[in-house]
């Protein structure tokens, strides 16, 4: 069960060393200017490798529970698959089902852990293989591995390096987990902490705040739901990347804003964010330079 890109590591890795009985996926969505139906990454991998695939709309949709009582799996195993499991599912396969998480649980327990991480500056994450109960990822742990998270890292290119790592390590410890050997343990609450699910106005920037937290609003939230900037008489214009520098290293002429090394710079509480990559509306993303070129009444 599972439905980006995220996903789609663990199901390969399956597919290769174990009978994949069937998938589970979201619906279609709509996306693009045209509002096409696009399907989830996990089903066009599914359907290359030749996978019965089923994307309900609720899986506690009769039809829903009547497919996966018919393939009767051994074990289910889940990535970021986007619905709640409830009990009756979570008691179906003989040995579970197995969460593959993207964090260092307790810690960022929820719908967007990668994102979480960078954004309160963690200096480190990585991935939890989980027994999964009924409750928000409060499961029993059967391994975890962590990886440092580089400067440059964004939601993106972390959650590249957790996919992979998450896939290779479910298919290192499955022998021992399905053999009785590895026993899962619970998890200490008293660390839990909570990555609620994002929304496209988190990616409003606040230049009341300090300037790193902006720099890592900026990669933790690449590229969904990215963020934007809308106090400049040119209207809306997404960041998709910027870093900080304290107050002292640029002293500009007049008003909030300002040209920091022929790159745009906004004020923030305690330095200034320095816009490397911008896309205002209506158009391509550009340099912070070639924005400048354009855009006469920035400072």
């Amino acid at each position: 069960m599972g439905s980006p890109e995220f996903a789609l590591p663990t199901l390969l890795k399956l597919a290769e060393h174990y009978s994949v009985v069937g998938v589970v996926t979201q619906p279609d969505r709509p996306a693009g200017r045209g509002r096409e139906m696009k399907p989830p990454p996990v089903k066009l991998l599914a359907k290359s490798l030749g996978l019965p695939v089923i994307q309900p709309l609720r899986l506690r949709a009769p039809e829903a529970q009547e497919q996966l009582r018919a393939w009767a799996p051994d074990l289910i195993v889940v990535a970021a698959f986007g619905q709640i499991l409830r009990q009756e599912v979570l008691d179906l396969p003989p040995h579970g089902c197995l969460n593959v998480h993207a964090s260092l649980l307790p810690r960022w327990r929820g719908a967007a852990p990668i994102n979480a991480a960078i954004l309160h500056g963690d200096e480190q994450t990585g991935v939890t293989i989980m027994r999964m109960d009924a409750g928000l990822d409060t499961g029993p742990i059967l391994s975890q591995r962590a990886i440092p998270i580089e400067p440059e890292d964004t939601a993106a290119t972390l959650g590249e390096k957790l996919a992979r790592l998450g896939a290779d390590l479910l298919i290192e410890i499955l022998p021992s987990y399905l053999d009785g050997e590895l026993q899962p343990q619970p998890q200490d609450e008293t660390s839990a902490t909570y990555a609620p699910m994002l929304k496209k106005e988190d990616g409003w920037l606040d230049f009341r705040r300090p300037a790193e937290m902006l720099a890592r609003q900026v990669r933790a939230y690449h590229p969904w739901p990215g963020t934007f900037y809308d106090g400049w008489p040119g209207g809306h214009l997404k960041v998709l990347r910027a870093h900080s520098i304290p107050e002292a290293a640029l002293q500009p002429k007049s008003g909030e804003r300002a040209i920091y090394h022929g790159l745009p710079a906004v004020r923030t509480s305690d330095g200034w964010l320095i816009l490397e990559e911008v896309q205002p509306a209506g158009k391509k993303a550009m340099s912070g330079k070639t924005f400048l070129l354009g855009a006469r009444n920035w400072a």
